[in-house]
């Protein structure tokens, strides 16, 4: 019996509730999906023909059981009466499952996350296949919400609060032999087959439901709950602020004021779920979200990514993108003149395999697949070939005029510029249409964002296949016209240039970093210039400063601190100290009494930078430059980007501000034409 989302079937009195979303690459809980297994619950309950000896819950799409609620719908829903039904109708159905008088289980493969773990939770046993590719979890604080459909509660019964709040807080997700080991899945199997027998012999032996270990019990009671939220609200204190991102807090006071036992808990997470769902933070990074989303999906589906990548330059960035392209599963030569650089880059490359892969045998493979090739062999081979020297025209040039020769027919040539507009190095090459920018940011294995670059003469083929190689590896591709600094390096130039324009004027390093973490930056531009390195700073910010015809500012500090090599985090000194790759600030003398015009300087710049950006049509639309600055720069999250950011605060206002800083602080701050014409409407969320 089929009826839309969830076929129903039945064998020897054990019913199977099979979840497939139509037309959708991953089942989603929307309020329809919720609606028809609510009425299969019910008339499971109210059978009598044929006793019903247990419930199993599997999902039919290869992608997982389900990866939790539908956003798209869940963001349409305006009033707070609205959000109320619709967690309201999760909690109702959830309950239902809890409630029924038989054992039920979850056959989870693939994706469980959010709404999805929340409905596993609510049955008494969880049966897990395909230990590697399960990918188990809570994620909802990255959408500035918590668990909404009694997953606050139900977690911390199963697995208990040192276990459930740590994986709620950050939003982490688990594989399979994780999420065993702490109770969240009772069987681990091999397949589908497997599973389907274990959840079948969990009916008929019907052992007891796993429940959170005594101690973790005792913690949730009401006289030791005031102990256990000190740590957890002093860990969250440690990396985000309430009044950036409230859900974190929100998420400890319900169960420090009401537990995980009787329905109060229950009701309390309906509550503060409505609470939270109105928040700009929560539609910033819903927003963003989506954006991700939109970035995923780009380019020609039809498009085959690159198996075979050849990276010419043994350096950082070139070491560190050839070994994240062979731990994500590309074929991958590695080439640098230098065979000493060459060494030290396979041996940084092996390093990192030996932090980030636990996995004995996944590691061998992954080393397997990056291969030292100082003669440059595999370029006849690569369907792509990363550029990654140094920053300079000439030598850029010369390189792929010297390669193109070798080029296999069907490959093309990506440059790591970061600044050097594309059009002048393609000028090297006699087919300039193969030529793309793959400009990755560091480091590589943190940073999600590719700014694929292309020019007038790239073919759409070529723009295609950088896609696609992008989104291959695991990374957010943004597709910007050429010009110099491109998106992202573009915009941060000013607010660095600021930055370093302020410290002259006197203000503390640290000052100045405090201003742009108080309004919710991850680091300060002063730290930002230490970890991208002074020299690499300097070099691109006067690449991009020329070309735009404005000029530097004072750069003889920066200069002096150059010429003793002390160039940031990377050689243990810069603007800060760095002891082991961390930053040792000096206690700023004046706290965070900075002057107040200070947060406007720095983030403004950025702001008028962007708009600039809009109005030249470096990238598609306003809402993909917010998501490159995001993703690119870690432009603070919760604000939803600087175009956003400016639009909740009024583009008038912006405008008005920039000219009280022109006046004061000269014409860098003269408001863009492009101000006056920005569309409103194409921001999400912006009224």
């Amino acid at each position: 019996m089929s009826q839309g989302f969830w076929t129903l079937g039945r064998e020897n009195g054990i019913v199977e509730l099979v979840l497939e979303v139509p037309g959708a690459s991953a089942n989603t809980l929307s309020r329809a999906v919720l609606l028809e297994l609510e009425q299969h619950l019910s008339a499971l309950t109210q059978a009598r023909s044929e006793p019903v000896k247990g419930l199993v819950i599997r999902s039919n799409k290869p992608s997982g059981f389900a990866a939790g609620a539908d956003i798209r719908e869940f963001i349409s829903l305006r009033e707070p009466g609205a959000v109320r039904a619709q967690v309201e109708l999760g909690h109702r159905v959830f309950n239902l499952i809890e409630a029924l008088p038989f054992p039920t289980v979850a056959v989870i493969h693939g994706f469980c996350l959010g709404g999805g773990l929340e409905l596993a939770l609510a049955c008494r046993y969880r049966v897990g296949f395909g230990d590697r590719k399960l990918a188990i979890g809570l994620p909802e604080v990255l959408l500035g919400i918590h668990p909404g459909y009694g997953g606050s509660v139900r977690s911390v019964r199963c697995i208990g609060v040192r276990q459930a709040m740590p994986l709620m807080l950050t939003g982490r997700k688990l594989k399979g032999k994780k999420a065993k080991d702490i109770g969240l899945i009772d069987r681990l199997c091999d397949d589908a087959d497997a599973a389907l027998t274990s959840a079948h012999e969990l009916i008929r032996r019907q052992p007891a439901a796993h429940k959170a270990p005594i101690l973790d019990r005792l913690f949730s009671t009401r006289p030791f709950r005031p102990f256990i939220k000190k740590p957890l609200l002093a860990s969250v204190q440690r990396k985000v602020r309430a009044e950036h991102y409230p859900a974190p807090y929100a998420l400890i006071d319900l169960w420090a004021n009401f537990g995980v036992q009787g329905t109060e808990a229950l009701r309390a997470e309906v509550d503060s779920i409505v609470r939270l769902a109105g928040t700009p933070t929560a539609a910033n990074l819903v927003r963003l979200f989506l954006l991700q989303e939109r970035l995923k999906s780009l380019g020609a589906a039809d498009t085959q990514p690159a198996q075979r990548v050849h990276v010419i330059g043994a350096g950082v960035m070139g070491a560190d993108i050839a070994a994240w392209c062979a731990q994500r599963g590309l074929q991958v030569t590695l080439q640098d003149r230098d065979s000493a650089c060459l060494a030290r880059g396979m041996q940084r490359a092996k390093e990192y395999f030996e932090k980030k892969i636990r996995d004995p045998a996944e590691r061998e493979q992954a080393l397997g697949r990056l291969r030292s090739d100082p003669s440059g062999s595999g370029i006849a081979e690569a369907e792509c070939i990363i550029e990654a020297i140094v920053e300079n025209l000439d030598a850029k040039r010369a390189l792929l005029s010297s390669i193109e020769p070798k080029l296999a027919a069907t490959a093309f040539i990506a440059s790591n510029t970061s600044s050097i507009p594309l059009e002048e190095i393609a000028t090297a090459l006699r087919d300039p249409s193969r030529l793309v920018g793959l400009h990755f940011f560091n480091p590589v294995s943190l940073m999600p964002l590719v700014e694929i670059i292309h020019t007038s003469e790239t073919s759409a083929q070529v723009l295609n296949q950088a896609i696609a190689v992008t989104q291959a590896i695991s990374k957010l591709p943004l597709p910007c016209r050429s010009a110099p600094g491109f998106l992202v390096n573009r915009v941060l130039v000013p607010y660095m240039f600021e930055a370093m324009r302020a410290a002259r004027e006197g203000l503390e390093f640290a000052v100045i970093d405090q201003a742009a973490l108080d309004y919710g930056m991850p680091v300060g531009p002063i730290e930002l210039a230490d970890m991208v390195g002074l020299d690499v700073c300097r070099h691109v910010g006067s690449i991009v400063m020329q070309a735009l015809g404005r000029p530097l500012p004072d750069m003889s500090e920066l200069d002096a601190l150059i010429a003793q090599g002390k160039l940031g985090r990377k050689t243990g000194a810069g603007l800060y100290r760095w002891e082991n790759g961390k930053v040792v600030k000096p206690p700023a003398k004046t706290a965070r009494e900075y002057p107040a015009d200070l947060p406007d300087r720095l983030l403004l710049a950025m702001a008028n930078e962007a708009v600039a950006c809009w109005r030249e049509g470096i990238v598609e639309d306003v809402d993909l430059i917010d998501a490159g600055l995001v993703f690119g720069s870690g432009y603070a999250p919760f604000r939803g980007g600087p175009l956003q950011a400016a639009a909740e605060r009024g583009y008038d206002e912006c405008i008005t501000r920039l000219d009280t800083l022109a006046n004061r602080y000269g014409s860098v701050f003269k408001p863009d034409l492009g101000w006056t014409s920005l569309p409103t409407s194409a921001i999400a969320g912006a009224e």
